[in-house]
């Protein structure tokens, strides 16, 4: 099944949010949106919240990268955002506990002005019906990063033009400091291998979303 929606996924598609909305009708919670670098899963994380405002919480992926001490320990400071710099057993953890509802759940957020990410920055209430998580390798099924397919109630894979999404990436690493050479080769040599990745080994989405194209529809 593909929903493709448009560039600026804001509103989403009401098929798309009545599809939400069947899903928490049936007792769900945990809403993965996965993609490749530059996909624009936080957009469209971002637009689904908007939607249903305090009913939602966003916990994204990206606030269990190992800080960056750590990644200089392990050597791994050069690749930062492939698989093995994360700590997925505390987002796999995490997840289960949001999952639980037993008690509210407090999950880090990266934070891209420093490179880091800060603890107990999100808090997810009991309360909270729908909570959206969104990161690279939801679906990727190598090693303990499979737990975490396991866990989601739903899974959508955003797979936006490869050209554009590679426009995004440098605007962002350019934007965050890296000058337009830098900026080029770390997608080259980092953010690529990565999307190849996700692209060959992610278990099949529920959903495949491209979030540029409004008139694939079908």
């Amino acid at each position: 099944m593909t929903l493709p929606t448009t560039t600026q996924p804001t509103p989403i598609d009401p098929r798309l949010i009545e599809r939400v909305d069947l899903l928490l009708a049936a007792g769900g919670r945990l809403l993965g949106i996965a993609g490749a670098p530059g996909a624009g899963k936080s957009t469209f994380a971002q637009a689904l919240l908007r939607h249903y405002g305090t009913r939602a919480q966003v916990l994204p992926m990206d606030g269990f990268h190992l800080a960056n001490e750590e990644l200089v320990r392990l050597g791994r400071a050069h690749r930062k955002g492939a698989p093995d710099t994360f700590d997925v057993e505390g987002y796999v953890a995490t997840l289960q506990r949001v999952l639980s509802r037993e008690h509210d759940v407090l999950a880090p957020r990266f934070v891209r002005e420093i490179e880091e990410p800060l603890a107990g920055a999100i808090r997810i209430a009991t309360t909270t019906e729908l909570v959206i998580t969104e990161g690279n390798y939801l679906l990727l099924q190598h090693g303990q990063w499979a737990q975490v397919t396991a866990l989601l109630d739903e899974a959508w894979m955003l797979r936006p033009n490869d050209d554009v999404r590679r426009e995004r990436l440098v605007g962002r690493h350019m934007a965050h400091g890296r000058s337009a050479a830098e900026a080029q080769d770390w997608v080259r040599t980092v953010d690529e291998p990565n999307a190849r990745l996700v692209a060959g080994s992610s278990a099949p989405a529920d959903v495949l979303i491209d979030p540029d194209d409004p008139e694939a529809w079908h």
